[in-house]
């Protein structure tokens, strides 16, 4: 059986042992990054691909007979066409729950670098701020603790369990918001009541029609002006100009996001203006801890290896 990684660059900082997923297969072939012209010509032959967030459609789907199994190196298969994988005969598996940890470790450490003002702060130091002050400390930006605050998750998954449990660790009250267009549920607040209530408010729900703008003008009007608002999940899920207009104003005390809309935003992003206060915004790189991306080398392994006895393991087509 070939296989052929089509950007392994995505995933593989020459820091990971891929023996397992060579041991998988007969052959693989090791592609740093492919450009969609070149995808057809490299999997020809090919029984698997292996890609993150290459795009596989149905026009190269009809270029590829020998095909037999797409497997993605990450949760979200949006770049696959599963149903035309489908209708062809191409099995899909993707991976699922490596990254809970580094994520959820990501999400506080945005709470806790925007209650501390840590940025802040060590701009001050290598301004020189430091050494010319009256007194042995600066306290030039208002420290919050994070014990004592509501924190409000929207998605409790997986994921949104894991901030939950480290909120509580921190003495946070948890509250959990009413997804829209997921079933009711007794102990989840509808959104718009728990809004009022956030002193943080982490989103951990997936992108879809039902949560688009999720978090909107309206929204952004009702949390109170000093909440956090923390986004680890899918960019779309917020208004990003409307965040950008309520950081500005002080309508909002302060966000961390480690998505956009676009990604990576070669086209510019309004988050990423330059004088756009109490903003964190990092490269979508909260699930890139070595261990999480060593776990999704250990789970395409597996995937391959139950493809080859016939069984479906994580299979999403």
């Amino acid at each position: 059986m070939k296989a052929v990684f089509l950007d392994r660059e995505s995933l593989d900082r020459d820091d990971l042992d891929m023996g397992g997923l060579e041991a998988a297969v007969d052959e693989l072939v090791y592609h740093e990054r492919t450009a969609p012209a070149e995808v057809v010509e490299r999997l020809a032959g090919a029984e698997v691909a292996v890609v993150n967030k290459v795009v596989i459609d149905r026009e190269s789907l009809a270029h590829l007979p020998d095909l037999k199994l797409v497997c993605v190196a990450a949760t979200g298969v949006n770049n696959i066409d599963v149903e035309a994988c489908r209708e062809a005969g191409v099995a899909v598996a993707n991976c699922q729950g490596y990254g809970t940890d580094s994520v959820a470790q990501h999400a506080i450490g945005l709470m806790l670098a925007l209650a501390t003002h840590m940025l802040d702060y060590q701009r001050a130091v290598a301004r020189g701020d430091w050494g010319r002050s009256t007194q042995f400390c600066l306290l030039d930006y208002p420290i919050v603790e994070l014990s004592g605050r509501t924190l409000g998750i929207v998605g409790l998954g997986t994921l949104g369990g894991r901030v939950a449990e480290l909120g509580r660790a921190f003495g946070m009250d948890v509250r959990v918001a009413q997804r829209p267009g997921g079933k009711p549920e007794a102990d989840r607040v509808p959104l718009e009541e728990l809004l009022p209530q956030v002193d943080v408010l982490s989103l951990h729900c997936p992108l879809t029609e039902a949560t688009r703008g999720l978090i909107g003008p309206q929204e952004l009007a009702a949390m109170p002006s000093h909440a956090l608002l923390i986004n680890t999940s899918r960019g779309g899920l917020v208004d990003e100009q409307a965040l950008a207009d309520a950081l500005r104003a002080g309508r909002i005390g302060g966000a961390g996001f480690d998505v956009l809309t676009e990604e990576p935003p070669r086209n510019g992003n309004v988050l990423l203006e330059p004088d756009i206060p109490n903003l964190i915004v990092t490269p979508h790189s909260a699930w890139g801890s070595r261990e999480a991306r060593q776990r999704i080398v250990g789970q395409m392994a597996e995937n391959i290896g139950a493809f080859r006895r016939g069984r479906a393991v994580r299979r999403v087509d």
